[in-house]
């Protein structure tokens, strides 16, 4: 970088460097050939998890690690009233799998200013972002409804005006006034500093492998130890029958909502711990595969039940949520005790 010079009386002091205007953390990615991971297969029940769980999934994949190791945190998801828990990976997890450090991004300039500085340094940044500007979110919301969701900022080309990032089951690429937009370059109107976050590969990895099965199964350990102490699944079938009057009067655009904050974490998170137990294979024992199957019964359990409910929301008809989903609480409750033996037999 050129790097000018100011005078202050009689001083010389430097200024600030000039920018570049093609930034990369990662090389060598491409949107049009990335090789998402198979956590994200057009086979898995649920191909898109929840934003930043993927976002997580893809960033790992694409460092060559295997993003299978921090997925113990998708055991202890809960009922919590209005949704199922937004499952994430904790920092200190990803830090301690990985050498991945994150950290929030104070945004005191304009963000592409931010995005410059640390793309060249080797750090992606993570932000919080409208949908309605994301072209890979073409047929739901590009375009067409504005919702929150987060990327992971890779390359930024400010001549060409181009940003290529992360974001669900993959690596996409956005240009012109979708560029515009997401970095905030046409903001007329003051608004709020956006969420921000810093990552950065700069710490040692556990890069045996073994070593990072063993780190994972103590993760599981610690995570089962989180689990709900009352059935999540008997929670929300108690909380579902008590919402579908109220469901079935606001339609069916409103039940999707209601349906991504709850079914479909519940599903795709039990999608995830089936994946997990699937990865550690002979460092568990043979039951396992009873396991994971029991998992994966539950999250197919959920897609299942997003289609009854919506039926139930568009025909007005009666819906019993309790009787539908008692095979599932027990399936839950038996999966989570046999879980946790394995595990402690490991």
């Amino acid at each position: 970088m050129e790097l000018n010079v100011v005078k202050l009386g009689s001083a010389t002091l430097p200024a600030a460097p000039t920018p570049p205007v093609v930034c990369t953390a990662l090389p060598g990615l491409a949107s049009l050939t990335y090789p998402r991971h198979a956590l994200h297969d057009a086979q898995c029940l649920w191909v898109e998890k929840n934003c930043y769980a993927d976002l997580w999934i893809e960033i790992i994949h694409a460092k060559g690690y295997e993003p299978q190791a921090m997925l113990p945190f998708t055991v202890s998801v809960d009922f919590e009233g209005d949704q199922w828990t937004f499952f994430k990976p904790s920092h200190d997890e990803l830090r301690s799998l990985y050498g991945i450090k994150v950290h929030e991004l104070t945004v005191w300039r304009p963000l592409l200013d931010h995005a410059m500085e640390h793309l060249s340094a080797g750090r992606l940044v993570s932000i919080e972002v409208d949908a309605f500007w994301l072209p890979d979110t073409h047929g739901t919301d590009y375009q067409t409804k504005h919702s929150k969701t987060t990327i992971a900022i890779n390359h930024v080309d400010a001549v060409r005006q181009e940003i290529a990032y992360f974001h669900n089951a993959g690596y996409f690429l956005a240009r012109g006034e979708d560029f515009r937009q997401l970095l905030k370059i046409d903001a007329t109107v003051p608004e709020l500093p956006l969420f921000a976050e810093l990552i950065s590969f700069n710490a040692q990895p556990l890069h045996n492998p073994a070593q990072r099965r063993q780190a994972s199964l103590a993760l599981m350990d610690k995570q089962l130890q989180c689990i709900p102490s009352d059935n999540p699944i008997d929670k929300f079938a108690n909380r579902f029958a008590v919402d579908l009057p109220w469901l079935q009067a606001q339609g069916l655009a409103h039940y999707h909502a209601w349906a991504f904050a709850g079914i479909r974490q519940w599903g795709a998170a039990h999608e995830l711990t089936a994946a997990w137990i699937d990865w550690m294979g002979n460092s568990l024992p043979p039951e396992s595969q009873e396991v994971s199957a029991l998992f994966r019964d539950l999250s197919q359990d959920a897609k299942t039940l997003i289609l009854k409910g919506a039926r139930a929301v568009m025909s007005k008809k009666p819906f019993d949520p309790q009787t539908q989903l008692l095979p599932a609480a027990e399936k839950w409750q038996r999966a989570t005790e046999l879980l946790t033996a394995l595990v402690k037999s490991a």
